[in-house]
């Protein structure tokens, strides 16, 4: 059976967009994932979709407000950003909830920061998820 996880950031616009996509391509027989934000952008940033290509990953996501998922009975909750993990609303505690902060890429605006972050959730995004279900 295919668990669903659900990653939060603030904006939805980088990390949690990332994360959504890595595992949707890479563990998508064990895992969905979808993302949202606490207070969305309303954009995924390009510099973000443009990571993920160069990996070979064509994402078309869009950012979405939290509340978008409130039926919605997660397997996982996963925080990257600080914030987010503050502003967690209490609807998504009914099910299992862990943080994971990773650095925000689009305040430097640098394709290299982009690369590093994509880098570190296709690293410890999986490894999360295995332990999750342990």
């Amino acid at each position: 059976m295919v668990k669903e996880v659900l990653f939060l950031c603030t904006g939805n616009s980088c990390r949690s967009q990332m994360a959504e996509a890595i595992v949707n391509s890479r563990l998508g027989d064990s895992w969905h994932a979808v993302s949202a934000g606490t207070v969305p952008a309303g954009y995924v940033h390009p510099k973000a979709i443009a990571a993920l290509a160069e990996i070979g990953i064509r994402h078309e996501g869009r950012s979405k407000p939290a509340d978008e998922f409130r039926d919605v009975a997660f397997d996982l909750v996963v925080t990257v950003c600080d914030s987010a993990a503050e502003e967690c609303p209490l609807w998504l505690g009914r099910g299992k909830r862990v943080h994971h902060s990773f650095p925000d890429p689009a305040r430097t605006d640098d394709m290299a920061d982009f690369r590093t972050v994509r880098d570190a959730i296709g690293q410890e995004i999986p490894a999360l998820l295995a332990d999750a279900v342990n």
